[in-house]
């Protein structure tokens, strides 16, 4: 797939033209990260706007006791970086291969000159920043009032938002991170999800085959967890 077959499914480039995405394609330079390999480190100077053609990354940060405490999983054609782009300031958090990446890299200045060239751009940027505000005041809300397992059930909805393809009403997320990952995003332990995914499995609500994990009846087990 070319460079700017990988820009028309970016929610923020969906707008534009062939000719508009082939030029900003030309200014766009692949990078490779394997798995575990740190990307971007939190409060680093930001000079790069990223966006995943294949593989998935996790976006983290560290609690003041160290733990690890992951925001968010971005897959194919997220975009990251963007931040730091903006205001000027540090990275607002790390960034980590979480199984073997390809990206697309943008330098800042090319960044910025493509919303002042397209102010279609700045407003589909503005829009995916607004769900990703939403996305983590449910997060905050899901980890002060929930008790652990309705924690999980709210990060496996998360992942299958993120990470998932649907079909025929069920979401199968494929190379479901590891559970500890699924832990640090739930604010829980490994065990905790260890023993709640069991109970979803014999509820018949989930099916875990190798790293994949197939949501069933996706719509009923959001509401089980709304």
């Amino acid at each position: 797939m070319s460079k700017t077959d990988h820009l028309r499914n970016v929610p923020i480039f969906t707008d534009l033209t062939d000719s508009d995405l082939t030029k900003i394609a030309s200014n766009m330079v692949p990078r490779v990260y394997e798995k575990g390999q740190m990307i971007l480190l939190e409060e680093s100077m930001g000079e790069t706007f990223f966006i995943i053609t294949q593989g998935a990354v996790k976006v983290t940060r560290l609690s003041a006791d160290g733990r690890e405490v992951i925001l968010a999983m971005l897959g194919e054609s997220d975009f990251f970086g963007e931040m730091s782009l903006l205001d000027g300031e540090g990275r607002s958090a790390n960034i980590v291969a979480n199984e073997y990446a390809k990206v697309l890299t943008l330098s800042r200045s090319d960044f910025l000159d493509c919303l002042e060239s397209y102010p279609k751009i700045a407003i589909a940027l503005l829009e995916e920043l607004a769900i990703r505000l939403r996305k983590s005041d449910q997060q905050i809300e899901s980890l002060s009032l929930s008790d652990s397992e309705h924690r999980i059930g709210i990060t496996l909805i998360r992942l299958a938002g993120e990470l998932g393809t649907i079909k025929q009403g069920h979401v199968t997320v494929k190379n479901l991170p590891y559970q500890q990952d699924i832990a640090n995003m739930a604010g829980t332990s490994r065990e905790t999800v260890s023993r709640t995914l069991k109970l979803l499995e014999d509820k018949k609500l989930v099916r875990r085959k190798n790293k994949n994990l197939t949501i069933y009846n996706f719509d009923a087990f959001r509401r089980v967890f709304s």
